[in-house]
């Protein structure tokens, strides 16, 4: 079956990637009570979920990061009419982040193939209309082993733990003392240079969104906010080093294992709305 996989990768990526066509950015706002604007910040995460979801069956061993890459920006441009917004922003080279075991995040896509075992975060952003959907997940390229499942599942249990306290009122210290809290009590650390962003027709704007903190302490959240979470959470130590062309890439500075998840979120009168909610999302509301 991978062979069959890599022969389709193999014609998806031939002609390489196609050209972005021109966009007009919106005036910045990461909060919103207009309900077109809403409506566009639902299909901009809609879209970006389902970015993620047609990778999937291609992230198999053998397969290149770039050629993910490719797959992506294609579709992107091609299927969804929408624009890949990692692309040369503040000089970023590719059109999403493919993040390969001690990778903590900003993985430049390149020419290296996956080994069975692997795990690798894909990170999208899509700009769709002025509006922008961002999100994450990690991916086994093969069967991986125990220790980067757990790793992973408990990762994304703390964006789901976050995620279900988000509603009016609550305070950010309170959310990211409760990530910090789970991966501490599992025995990981949780990478503190990086961190969550108000998303909206910007890519990053506020809140930030710490995943450590202090309860009562931090932004209170407000209905019509949008912002990601998306916590990095490390096997070993919490230190970070950075490589790569201008420094764009983190890894793990013990080079153990790092896992991300990450959702755009909208507050709500009632809590919260998961604006890149995907078909493989565990999580009740």
């Amino acid at each position: 079956m991978s062979n069959e996989i890599l022969q389709k990768v193999k014609e998806l990526t031939k002609n390489g990637r196609t050209e972005v066509p021109h966009w007009t950015p919106r005036t910045a706002a990461t909060r919103f009570t207009d309900i077109s604007d809403i409506e566009g910040m639902r299909i901009a995460g809609k879209l970006a979920g389902e970015v993620l979801t047609m990778l999937e069956p291609f992230v198999v061993p053998g397969v290149t990061t770039d050629e993910l890459d490719i797959i992506a920006h294609n579709y992107i441009v091609n299927e969804q009419g929408a624009i890949p917004a990692p692309l040369n922003y503040h000089g970023f080279p590719k059109s999403c982040c493919t993040s390969v075991n001690d990778v903590i995040c900003h993985g430049i896509p390149n020419d290296k193939a996956l080994k069975k075992g692997d795990i690798v975060n894909i990170d999208i952003t899509i700009i769709k209309d002025g509006y922008y959907g961002d999100t994450s997940k990690m991916f086994f390229a093969g069967p991986a082993l125990p220790h980067a499942e757990r790793l992973c599942k408990i990762t994304q249990e703390s964006l789901y733990l976050a995620i279900k306290m988000v509603k009016p009122g609550v305070r950010l210290g309170d959310i990211g003392a409760a990530i910090s809290d789970f991966a501490h009590k599992n025995h990981y650390s949780i990478v503190e240079e990086y961190c969550g962003h108000g998303i909206g027709t910007t890519f990053h704007g506020e809140p930030q969104v710490a995943h450590y903190g202090r309860p009562g302490t931090g932004v209170i959240l407000e209905e019509g906010m949008t912002f990601t979470i998306e916590p990095m959470v490390n096997a070993g130590k919490k230190q970070v080093k950075h490589t790569g062309p201008d420094n764009w890439i983190a890894k793990t500075k013990d080079g153990r294992l790092s896992a991300q998840y990450e959702h755009t979120l909208m507050v709500t009168a009632e809590g919260v709305e998961i604006l890149t909610l995907r078909p493989d999302d565990n999580i009740s509301l």
